[in-house]
């Protein structure tokens, strides 16, 4: 079962898993792009309009993937997530709200929705989207950190009380990935007061990014079958992981840095 499978690693963790034999249920709020990757898919698929905010309907939804599954359930990825531009002095609460109630909300939603039929199997993984900012704070982004480190203390948390079963949690951290969350983030205002669109915003973010969702599908997938509690998707997420070991109150100025040197060989590149 996958969240988020309209677009990005959701799609991509989709079309690789039913391309390796196994049936899908995806789900995401986004009907046409769902109906898009259900298209592309070459084996058994449910597909289900739905918004991970609401529990009710996650729950009914397990009851119909209980219901429909053609064999045991192997994993819940838990992957759907939107995402927040603000510094914390201009922070609408409204909009901090949307993103917590999607990205960390509709985690325990699918979680506690799910976990039942992984327990009565006592097989199965739980895979629960986090991020590298759910490793590390960044300026802008507190909202989405917040949310990102809650899905980290929340799986950890259900891994030491799923220890003696056969169910396993797992944390997965994804660097920079190119997909579309960050142009279909909200954004009252460029934060850095630098007049910047949203569009400019998620340009300036697509070009930093070091990964594909395919590749990203294949680190989660391949991590997944090899056990992993908590898989690093990039190597940016090495980055940041090494970062939050090593100096864990002043790693940002040394991302500073290596940003601003890396925007420096990209203008004497062109």
């Amino acid at each position: 079962m996958i969240t988020g499978a309209a677009s990005g690693i959701g799609r991509s963790l989709a079309r690789r898993l039913s391309r390796l034999g196994s049936p899908v249920a995806i789900a995401d709020q986004d009907e046409a792009g769902l109906a898009k990757t259900a298209a592309s898919l070459s084996g058994t698929v449910l597909t289900r309009v739905l918004d991970v905010r609401d529990a009710a309907d996650v729950t009914r939804f397990a009851g119909e993937v209980r219901e429909w599954m053609p064999a045991p359930l192997a994993a819940v990825f838990n992957n759907a997530g939107v995402a927040l531009t603000s510094t914390v002095l201009d922070a609408v609460p409204e909009d901090d709200d949307w993103l917590h109630e999607t990205n960390f909300h509709g985690v325990v939603n699918g979680t506690r929705a799910f976990l039942p039929i992984l327990v009565a199997q006592d097989a199965g993984a739980i895979v629960n989207t986090s991020s590298v900012f759910g490793l590390l704070g960044m300026p802008y982004q507190s909202a989405y950190c917040a949310a990102k480190f809650a899905v980290r203390g929340f799986t950890d948390a259900l891994r030491q009380e799923l220890r003696g079963t056969g169910v396993r949690a797992i944390t997965v951290h994804p660097g920079g990935i190119t997909t579309n969350i960050a142009r279909n983030a909200r954004m009252r205002k460029d934060p850095q007061g630098l007049g910047r669109t949203r569009e400019q915003m998620a340009a300036q973010f697509e070009a930093a990014t070091l990964t594909s969702p395919d590749r990203a599908a294949a680190i989660i997938h391949h991590g997944v079958e090899r056990g992993k509690a908590r898989i690093l998707v990039g190597p940016d997420a090495y980055v940041f992981d090494a970062l939050a070991r090593i100096t864990p109150t002043h790693y940002y100025s040394l991302i500073s840095g290596l940003q601003s040197t890396l925007s420096s060989r990209r203008r004497r590149a062109q």
